[in-house]
This record gives structure tokens, C-alpha cells and sequence, in this order.
């Protein structure tokens, strides 16, 4: 009998209840929730799973969410980040996209269309060559 292939997703967040959150709505869609509370814990993070997808917060004390992606672009990480935030910020919306997200939200927004974005941030990273894994697409959830 094989095991199943488990889906990982960490989730970069400082404020606990969100991690809860978070956390009990992935795994009703059978992922696998790792959370931090900081960008920092998870990188000091050596033993953790591979991860598939990341959810990042934005605003965090020390480094925010949007440091932690450049920091695994510059490190040469393919990983998929998608943003989920509580505040509506221009200028950190437009950080994000040149980040190279692929997905950014409030936190309000349904958690199904959180999941979906996901999977389908997932799907892309496992179809594209690992050389040149960028979204060439609009990230879910923001309209153009």
C-alpha cells in the first residue's frame, strides 16, 4: 500500500489566531499546515518538510513577508508565495507583484478562493520547468 503524497504549506504569520485559522482551513482540503510566527523562525527553521506553497503575511515585526520572498528569490527558491494581508496598502500590493507572488488577499477574502489559489499556484510550479518558474500570469486575487 502507498502512502499518500502530502501537500505542505507554511504559513508566515504573526498573529496567532490567523495561524489557527489558516491552518484549520487547509487542512480540510487535505494540505499540510506548518506555521511560523515570524519570517525569521521560519527560516531558522532547518528541519522542516519540503514545502509546496507558502502564505505570507505581510506585515510582520522584524522581516515582513515581502523581504522573506525576496530574500528566498535571491537565495534562488521557486517556492510559491501567495499573500495574505490585513491591510490594504497600495504600495505594498505593488512590492508584492514585483515579487513575483502568486496570489495576494485581504484576509477577509473566502478561504475558498484562498485554497484555490493554491492549488492552482501548486500545479503551476509542478508543470513548469524549474528554470523559469515566475508567474507569467496575474496573481489570484488581484484584478487588473
Amino acid at each position: 500500500m502507498s502512502s499518500p503524497e502530502y501537500i505542505y504549506v507554511a504559513i508566515v504569520d504573526d498573529d496567532d489566531s490567523i495561524c489557527r485559522s489558516l491552518s484549520r482551513l487547509l487542512q480540510t482540503a487535505n494540505f499540510r499546515p506548518v506555521c511560523y510566527p515570524s519570517a525569521q523562525a521560519f527560516l531558522d527553521d532547518w528541519k522542516h518538510p519540503r514545502f509546496d506553497c507558502l502564505l505570507l503575511d505581510i506585515q510582520m515585526p522584524g522581516m515582513s513577508g515581502i523581504e522573506l520572498k525576496e530574500h528566498l528569490n535571491q537565495a534562488g527558491s521557486l517556492l510559491p508565495v501567495i499573500y495574505v494581508t490585513a491591510h490594504e496598502d497600495s504600495e505594498a500590493r505593488q512590492k508584492a507583484l514585483a515579487s513575483g507572488c502568486d496570489g495576494y488577499f485581504r484576509k477577509i477574502a473566502p478561504g475558498s478562493e484562498i485554497l484555490d489559489a493554491i492549488r492552482r499556484a501548486i500545479d503551476r510550479a509542478k508543470a513548469a520547468p524549474a528554470s523559469i518558474h515566475q508567474p507569467s500570469h496575474a496573481p489570484e486575487g488581484i484584478q487588473p
